[in-house]
């Protein structure tokens, strides 16, 4: 028998007579065109990234659901409080717009400079055509929290609840319900001689007889000597 050193030697006696190449398997044409692990990672992101737009029953309903807050709001605090229609076109306006805006940034990969940028231009608008009082700047802001709130798409009854807890937040407080409601109007007063601060109580008596209204605090706010006359802006509850 042929012992293990033997075949050792004639092993190696072999790979010095008969020399050979471990050859890789060539690459084909076919496995060329074939992406590596990383680039098929990437292309499966791309996919993922892009996100169809869809416009399903969820959105439409998400959209009612804000409108009727919406509407419920406008119709049973602000306008009866205020009875100003000026300002229903833009809120609703405003709400519908950023409503829309937020769910179709979802499908869009937006920067976050960008986004802030964005959301600084709605931050910094105002209308040039008739100032805005508190208030209404902040029934604006309500409309457009509600808007995005709403475009979030949300459960169904998360939803609802977050816009009922809004609605009944702003109905207490711009409400008799838990404070008095303070109003406020602008006068032009044509006697100077009760501005002075001796005069002040029977500035407000004055007021209060020839408004009607229970005025309970008073701000001057510009003097004409001129025309003898000074703008009062009067605070009254409803």
């Amino acid at each position: 028998m042929i012992s293990i050193n033997r075949l050792a030697l004639l092993f190696w006696l072999f790979l010095l007579l008969f020399p050979f190449n471990v050859c890789m398997p060539q690459q084909t044409e076919s496995d060329s065109f074939q992406p590596d692990a990383t680039e098929q990672a990437d292309n499966k992101e791309k996919k993922k990234e892009k996100k169809i737009l869809e416009i399903n029953e969820k959105f439409l309903i998400s959209l009612g659901i804000d409108l009727l807050a919406v509407a419920l709001i406008i119709g049973l605090i602000y306008y009866p409080n205020y009875r100003q229609r000026d300002y229903i076109f833009a809120f609703i306006m405003f709400n519908i717009v950023i409503f829309l805006l937020t769910f179709v940034l979802k499908y869009v990969k937006l920067s976050v400079g960008a986004a802030f940028g964005l959301f600084a231009v709605f931050s910094m608008l105002r209308y040039r055509t008739a100032g805005i009082s508190m208030k209404d700047l902040t029934y604006l802001f309500i409309f457009i929290a509600m808007g995005v709130i709403s475009a979030i798409q949300l459960d169904y009854i998360e939803l609802s609840v977050l816009l009922a807890l809004i609605f009944g937040v702003t109905g207490l407080l711009d409400t008799n319900l838990v404070m008095k409601r303070e109003l406020s109007k602008t006068i032009d007063y044509e006697n100077i001689e009760m501005i002075k601060t001796e005069n002040i109580k029977g500035l407000m008596e004055d007021l209060k007889t020839r408004t009607g209204l229970n005025i309970h605090r008073i701000s001057i706010e510009k003097i004409n000597f001129l025309k003898d006359s000074a703008r009062i802006k009067v605070f009254y509850y409803d």
